[in-house]
Order: structure tokens, then C-alpha cells, then sequence
């Protein structure tokens, strides 16, 4: 491992020091809406510094510096949340419209700014104001329009701050999907089913609610929930079948990486804090990294584009990051319905009216539709069933005030002590989060963060009948999670995994759907063994490409012989192997596809009843190799001979996918021969095949699987689908030290430098650095824009 990081520490630090020495390019901009002059420096990676009089003014050119960069990303962004996207399109939108209305905040806007941060209102509405005043200038022909734009013949819309906190349904709530998709494979298949697709943490059998028939579950339920929350598509909207409730068992292979070390085992003496959240890879990035700058205000990090501030990053006093916590924030409802009345709902023995919401969808070029929206006391009601008189809703912390997606990151932004970040968290809402911190005093520190429903008799891994016996009982109080301030040991990491200390009160249920340990474990083993750990040795780590998962299988193989040349040469590789998913790796090759496509589904087709296992898209290996590993029962009397059976035709299955893919020489054989990155844009289908061709970013090769710390989680095609969108390492002290890379690049716009020059840092570890002091920006400016109120 040293060697490892020695080699990716040269190639970190010989970015970080190479700066352009170019006069910059000088600009004066008019704009409508700004108080006072200000400045934005654009450096040579794409980072926009904003210097502002004012709070208002900085959080305003925000704004107007995002839309500057991300207009159509945003303003689409904006539509599907607001259920507007037919307004722009066309009339097949409605029905994704309709789903997405059901999830808006509905209620009291006085109490949903007070939850966050004084100020915070403010800083929305100057926010809004400066996209505002960019698409003003859009409009006008002064600013140019983003080719999206005509390739859909629509315009960009005018925001209120209220749109930004009302759209839910981006926040990464858990697990009405998973109740369902539960339910109906307990249905076919029975609990063995379940225990064989997914793994629970800690381990747990699922409890079928009293007066629950799993076998009821309707396949289409969770549809508007899946258009509600979904992407845009404009090559059509999903066919019900896509919508269906199959099942999959690697917890979506969206999550995070995060640690911060003491100042005690850093070269420095003083804190590194790292973070890379892993989403779904896109063309423009998902998140936008900035930095705002005015008296009372200094930021600088990443952030989801169309909402103020940064959700991780530091503010010169301290540094603060985030991962996924899997707290289990949501519920199916299932209601039996009056014979006859499709709107009322039986509750603790009386019938219930539905609370019925009416609205009016806005057509492009035709009469706007009209629309109902129906809710219960538990939430909106996403399917209803005529012919069997039940119907189904989701309650969701979304319906509270204060549950806007990464808002509450506005109580972080001026905090610069533990305490300080502690009452943060104490505001979060969603996404449930693993929250860390390091200051300048050296304090480091972890909590879990997030509204925790009580559910005080059932475990919440299933639906439940909305009947009244099933109630949350409030939510635990914030300081009931879980927490850590300066730890022996001298650091902290989380990576989605179930970190609830062993002695945490047993009374606090908090989810069972975590991750696989394999990053967490993979982060310990570095972290453990090192000491004077430097910003460039942090940032190789996010490059490490070690699969635990893969050495567990390789475990398995003991013995085991091959029955051909092929088998014995792949079984030779493996043993051989240490475990590094290099994209020039054949064994990473064999053993990667192995566990994404092949070792699950194998599994599943010994242990799982022949009518359940179509509902199974993707059989958790974390869960089948627990199986193995422990001898479950589920494997039948014989476990050591199912075991052995279900590895050598899994094995099979694996070289003939490969033979496929790649040929039979298996010496030319490697993982990214078949594991590969390829982003297109929203819009791809709507363009000409040059013009597609040219804003396609790869497909090229990449290391890391789904459980590698340098995440590149597969699909079902073992194309990388999802990793970290953004990396950054934060030297707590010497701020300009700190490192970053936004994967593909900062800018949305093709004809920009900066739309794709991040992909080959991120595919080969090389760095940015995230300048901070005004000197240091001045020094790698490579363009400067002066700001002027307009007149």
C-alpha cells in the first residue's frame, strides 16, 4: 500500500503546484440586481471565487454564477421537481408532473424557514434573484442561450426561493422501495428469499406486520413514486415494467467515503478531512463546486448546483463533509378502501376521506390538464387498486418542515467549533447523514444526523396497514444518534456502513439496510497502519482501487479445482491476486464480474423458489458471500457441497460472459476491457450523431468496483454507473494546501475547457487545488470578471 500511495502523492502534488502563469482574461459585466461592485475570478480548473460586498450580493452572484455555468442542468432540475416539465415539452410529461406534485412540501412555509438557519430565507431569495437576473440576460441575447435550450425549443423559467426548499424529491430518503420489493419476494419466495438477496445489518429477520398479506402487494406501486423521484428522459418515460417492484439487493450503489484524521497522525500536525460522495455519474456533474466570499461570509466547497451555499467544504475555520447514513425514513402505507368510494380510507375503524388536491398541469401548445392528488394522513397516495379496493401511500420525513435536501448545510456555514457543528446536525433533516468535522483548534469529530422516525411496533423493513395501528411516535431527539469527538485512535471514517457503536442503547432503531463493510474495512487497514499521514497521501486514498469483497470470494476458493484450462488458469490468476480492481488487471477482470453479475444470480437460482426469482434484478454478493461464509442454512444440509456447487457454476457463467466480451484469449483479458465510463448528456437522444458523438465523455476504461474505495459501481451491463462526483481533501489550517476534482468538469457547456478536463485526474488521481486565499486564487486566475450594478 505504501507503494501505492507514494506513486499517486507525485502525481497530487505535481498538479496542485502547477499553476497558470498567464495574464488572466479581463472582463466587466453590467448586472441587474446587484447591490454593490463585485468580482468573480474563474481560475484554470473552473472554480468560480466570488467576492462580494454583502451577504446578499454574494449569495445573489451565486446564483448567477451557477446559472452561468448550469442553466439548462438546473432549470431542468427545477421543472421536473416543481412537476413543470410539460409546460416546456410536451403533454407525455404529464404523468411524471403529476407524480412529482405528489412530493412537494405542503406545508407551512413560515415553519419550513425557521427550521433553517437565521438568514437562511435571505440568502434563497438573493440566490434565486441572480438566476434570475442571468436568464434575464439569456433572454435578452446578451448572455448565450445553452444549445439545450433550441434542441427542445423551450426557455429558461423565472425561480422563487420557495421552489428550491418545497422540491423534495432529490433527497435520498430511505426505503419505501425496498418495503415493497420485500414483500412481494417474501410472497413468492419466503424469508429465505429475502435473507439470500439482501444482507441486513445488524442481522435481522424481517417482522411481517399484524394484518399485513405480503401477497397483496400490488407490482405496480411504487410507479409514480419511481416517476416522482426520477431523471428526465427524453427518449420517453419509463414502461410500467421498468417501474415494477423488482427487486434489487445492493442498497442502489449510491453512497460516500469520508474520514478525518488528527492532527497527531498528519504530517502537518494539523487535521485533513477528506470526502467523495458517490452518485450517479453525469454529464454535467451532479454537484458544482464554489467559492463565495463577503464580510460575516467564507465558503468554499461542493454543493448540489440549484441550491445555496455548500453542503461539504469548510468556511476558514473549520471543514465539514458527508455520507450516506442509513437511517430508514419513510413507510408504505396500505389501505382498504370503501366498496365504491376510491377516496376514503378505513382508520381506526371509521371511514376516512381522502384529503384531495386539485391542480392544473400547463401544456406546451395545447389545454392545460387537470389534475387530482390525493393524500391520507400519512402522505401523498402514489396507487390505487379499483379492483381490489386498497390503495397505497408514503409517509416520509419529506412532509416535515426543515427537510429540504442539504438545506440545513446553512447552520454549518458560520460554525467554528465542535459545539457549533453539533447544533448543526441537530437541525439536519435529509438525507440522513454521517456528518464529520475538523477545526482549526484540532478538534475532529462524527455524528449521524438526520430525522429519525420512532416506530415504536415494527421494524419499518416492510409495508404496514394504514389502518391505524402502525404510528410513528415523533422523532428521536438529534443527540440519541450516535457521535464521536477526537477518538483515541486519531481518526474517523464512514462509508455508508453500520457504524452504531456496539454500546449505543439497543432501544434506538435506526435502519437495517447499510452498506457493505468492505470500503470502511479497506479505509481501517490504511488508516491504522499510517502515520503522518500528508493531504497527498489522503487523496491517493480515495484512488484506492483494493476490493475486500473480491479478496472474500478468493477466501472461498480453498481447494477448489478447475475442470478445464480455462477454469484452472482463472482459478491460478485469483489466488495469485491481491486484490487491486485495476482496469489493466485480468483476475480483477474475473473476480469483478464474477461478483457483479454472476455469483448472486447463481445463488438465487439453488436457494430461491423458481416463481420468486423474477423478481430478483440483482442479488446482493455481499449477502451471498455472508451465506457461504457462515454456512447458512438457507444453503440446504449440505452447505460445504451447495457452497462449492453454486461457486463452480458461477465461475462458469463468469468465463463465458467474459469469452463474450473480450474473446477467449484470456491474456488479453481486463477489467476495463468491459468496465467502462460513458456519460451523455440529457438531451444525447435529441442530437445529431457528430454533435452526440463530440458531447459523449468515453468510454474509457476504469478501475474500482462497487465496494473499492475509488468507487465505480457497475450495472447490469458492468458499465460504471455510479462513484464519487466530487473529490476534495481540506488541509484545516493551511486551507490553500486542500485538493479537489469535479468529475467530468465544472461547466455544463461543450464548447468550455472545463466540461470534460476532469476525467482523466479522476480516472488517473491527479488533483486541483482548491485556492482559498485571495493571493493564491489571484495566482491561478484565468479569468477575472468585474461585477457593476446596472443602471
Amino acid at each position: 500500500m505504501a507503494k501505492r500511495l507514494r506513486a499517486f502523492t507525485v502525481i497530487a502534488m505535481a498538479l496542485s503546484t502547477t499553476v497558470s502563469h498567464a495574464q488572466p482574461v479581463s472582463e466587466t459585466w453590467d448586472v441587474r440586481g446587484l447591490k454593490a461592485p463585485a468580482e468573480i475570478i474563474v481560475d484554470r480548473w473552473g472554480l468560480a471565487h466570488i467576492y462580494a460586498a454583502s451577504t446578499q450580493d454574494a449569495y445573489f452572484l451565486q446564483g448567477y454564477n451557477v446559472a452561468r455555468d448550469r442553466l439548462w442542468q438546473i432549470d431542468l432540475w427545477r421543472k421536473r421537481g416543481l412537476g413543470l416539465l410539460s409546460e416546456s415539452f410536451s403533454e407525455a410529461y404529464v404523468e411524471q408532473d403529476r407524480a412529482a406534485r405528489l412530493f412537494l412540501y405542503r406545508g407551512n412555509m413560515a415553519h419550513e424557514w425557521k427550521r433553517y438557519a437565521p438568514g437562511a430565507r435571505g440568502s434563497y431569495e438573493a440566490f434565486v434573484s441572480g438566476i434570475n437576473a442571468y436568464v434575464d440576460e439569456v433572454r435578452a441575447g446578451r448572455k448565450p442561450m445553452p444549445r439545450e435550450f433550441a434542441l427542445t425549443d423551450s426557455a429558461p423559467a423565472h425561480w422563487r426561493a420557495e421552489d428550491v426548499v418545497r422540491i423534495r424529491s432529490h433527497a435520498l430518503v430511505l426505503n419505501a422501495q425496498s418495503e415493497v420489493q420485500r414483500a412481494r419476494l417474501i410472497c413468492k419466495g419466503g424469508m429465505e428469499a429475502a435473507r439470500a438477496v439482501q444482507r441486513l445489518y445488524p442481522d435481522h429477520t424481517p417482522q411481517v406486520p399484524e394484518g399485513l398479506d405480503p401477497c397483496v402487494i400490488d407490482g405496480e406501486v411504487m410507479r409514480d413514486y419511481v416517476l416522482g423521484t426520477g431523471p428526465v428522459s427524453f427518449e420517453g418515460l419509463p414502461k410500467p415494467a421498468e417501474t415494477a417492484s423488482a427487486v434489487s439487493g445492493d442498497g442502489g450503489m449510491e453512497g460516500s467515503n469520508n474520514w478525518v484524521i488528527a492532527g497527531t497522525r498528519t504530517a502537518t500536525g494539523r487535521p485533513i478531512l477528506a470526502n467523495d460522495p458517490h452518485r450517479a455519474l453525469t454529464v454535467p456533474s451532479l454537484r458544482y463546486v464554489v467559492h463565495i466570499e463577503a464580510p460575516g461570509l467564507s465558503l468554499i466547497g461542493a454543493g448540489e448546483p440549484g441550491v445555496p451555499g455548500v453542503s461539504f467544504g469548510h468556511n476558514g475555520k473549520g471543514a465539514f463533509g458527508l455520507t450516506i447514513f442509513s437511517t430508514d425514513q419513510e413507510d408504505v402505507y396500505l389501505y382498504d378502501l370503501q366498496p365504491g368510494r376510491s377516496d376514503t380510507y378505513r382508520y381506526r375503524g371509521r371511514w376516512e376521506k381522502m384529503r384531495i388536491v386539485r391542480e392544473m398541469i400547463p401544456v406546451k401548445g395545447g389545454k392545460a390538464v387537470a389534475v387530482e392528488l390525493p393524500f391520507t394522513r400519512h402522505g401523498p397516495v402514489i396507487h390505487r387498486n379499483a379492483a381490489d379496493n386498497r390503495a397505497y401511500a408514503i409517509r416520509s420525513v419529506w412532509s416535515q418542515p426543515g427537510t429540504s435536501a442539504y438545506a440545513a448545510a446553512s447552520w454549518l456555514a458560520g460554525a467554528s467549533s465542535w459545539e457549533d457543528f453539533r447544533k448543526a446536525a441537530d437541525h439536519w433533516g435529509t438525507p440522513p447523514l454521517n456528518l464529520i468535522w475538523a477545526d482549526e483548534g484540532g478538534t475532529i469529530g462524527w455524528t449521524a444526523a438526520g430525522l429519525t422516525p420512532v416506530r415504536p411496533n415494527w421494524d419499518g423493513l416492510l409495508p404496514v396497514p394504514g389502518d391505524g395501528r402502525f404510528e410513528w411516535n415523533g422523532f428521536l431527539a438529534p443527540r440519541r444518534l450516535p457521535s464521536v469527538m477526537n477518538p483515541a485512535q486519531g481518526w474517523i471514517a464512514t462509508a455508508n456502513e453500520r457504524n452504531v457503536p456496539k454500546d449505543h442503547p439497543a432501544d434506538v432503531q435506526i435502519g437495517f439496510e447499510f452498506a457493505d463493510r468492505s470500503r470502511y474495512d479497506r479505509l481501517a487497514q490504511i488508516l491504522s497502519g499510517a502515520e503522518r499521514v500528508s493531504v497527498a497521501d489522503a487523496a491517493a486514498m480515495q484512488m484506492d482501487t483494493r476490493d475486500l469483497s473480491a479478496l472474500r470470494l478468493v477466501a472461498l476458493l480453498g481447494g477448489m479445482k478447475g475442470w478445464d484450462a480455462d477454469s484452472e488458469t482463472a482459478l491460478r490468476l485469483m489466488r495469485e491476486w491481491d486484490g487491486d480492481a485495476r482496469a489493466d488487471s485480468a483476475a480483477a477482470a474475473i473476480a469483478s464480474t464474477w461478483l457483479a453479475s454472476h455469483l448472486g444470480r447463481t445463488l438465487v437460482s439453488h436457494v430461491v423458489r423458481p416463481e420468486a426469482q423474477a423478481l430478483v434484478t440483482r442479488a446482493s454478493a455481499d449477502a451471498a458471500l455472508h451465506a457461504f461464509e457462515a454456512g447458512d442454512p438457507l444453503l440446504g444440509p449440505d452447505a460445504a457441497a451447495t457452497t462449492q456447487a453454486v461457486l463452480k457454476e458461477g465461475l462458469a457463467a463468469t468465463l463465458d460472459d467474459l469469452r463474450t466480451r473480450l474473446g477467449p484469449d484470456m491474456a488479453r483479458w481486463t477489467w476495463g476491457g468491459v468496465h467502462q465510463i460513458e456519460l451523455k448528456p440529457s438531451t444525447a437522444a435529441l442530437e445529431g450523431v457528430d454533435a452526440r458523438a463530440s458531447l459523449t465523455v468515453g468510454p474509457l476504461p476504469v478501475g474500482g468496483t462497487g465496494t473499492t474505495v475509488a468507487l465505480a459501481a457497475p450495472g447490469k451491463d458492468l458499465q460504471a454507473l455510479h462513484g464519487p462526483s466530487v473529490r476534495i481533501v481540506m488541509d484545516v489550517g493551511d486551507w490553500d494546501k486542500s485538493l479537489f476534482m469535479n468529475m467530468p468538469g465544472q461547466s455544463a457547456d461543450p464548447a468550455s475547457p472545463h466540461y470534460r478536463d476532469f476525467l482523466s485526474g479522476w480516472l488517473e488521481g491527479r488533483f486541483a487545488p482548491m485556492t482559498y486565499t485571495r493571493p493564491a486564487v489571484e495566482k491561478a486566475a484565468a479569468r477575472v470578471i468585474a461585477l457593476k450594478p446596472a443602471r
